[in-house]
């Protein structure tokens, strides 16, 4: 653990691995989404694996959900992405994707939050734009986050970054990140390394980690 003026600076995953540290946010788990995953069921064991590990280690754990809003509330840069998601050149053939209370957007069963964590519903790739995660975190002391979820190559790249910016350190566990374009998630993972900003690793290293 490095110290300077009167800073304690963890570095390494062990030192950043403490349930006053750090927490785990289980990225966009939900029926719609992992349906699109070829491999969903072996994504979804590692994501299992490190969310078990993660509640027998008492860590915080906070879920986020994507959704849509109404079309008359969508504006304009979530209707133009709606579009492409569709793949649709006319707005008027836009469909509300993700609305709250349907049962593609609802996660899945296997990664149900318990009572004392929370899901967090976004309209946005960030996790931390325009949700409380920030807020919530910052109040209970966290300087890490570790992801796990769906997709590395669309919204979960995007959050590791944001974190960075907000003065995380992110946690990237690359093998329980799914994503349906390996070459898109491949240039994610270069990316994220060439930044610095994040600790990328693997579901065994973490969990074991987790339950020391």
């Amino acid at each position: 653990m490095q110290r300077a003026f009167g800073l304690v600076i963890p570095q390494t995953l062990e030192e950043l691995c403490d349930p006053a540290r750090l927490a785990l946010v289980v990225y966009d788990m939900q029926v719609g989404i992992m349906r699109q995953l070829p491999n969903a069921a072996e994504y979804t064991a590692r994501v299992i694996d490190v969310l078990e590990a993660a509640r027998s280690g008492g860590y915080r754990v906070i879920f986020t959900r994507h959704t849509s809003m109404p079309l008359e509330l969508s504006g304009v840069a979530q209707l133009r992405m709606a579009m492409a998601w569709q793949r649709v050149d006319d707005v008027a053939k836009v469909r509300p994707a993700f609305p709250p209370d349907a049962a593609q957007t609802q996660l899945i069963p296997e990664v149900a939050p318990r009572p004392s964590e929370a899901v967090f519903d976004k309209i946005t790739m960030s996790a931390f734009e325009g949700t409380p995660l920030d807020i919530v975190l910052r109040d209970c002391g966290i300087v890490a986050v570790a992801l796990v979820g769906v997709a590395l190559e669309v919204g979960i790249e995007p959050t590791a970054r944001h974190a960075a910016d907000l003065g995380y350190r992110p946690i990237v566990v690359v093998d329980a990140c799914g994503g349906r374009d390996q070459a898109a998630r491949e240039r994610s993972v270069a990316g994220l390394a060439f930044a610095g900003d994040s600790i990328l690793t693997d579901t065994a290293t973490l969990s074991k980690t987790l339950r020391k």
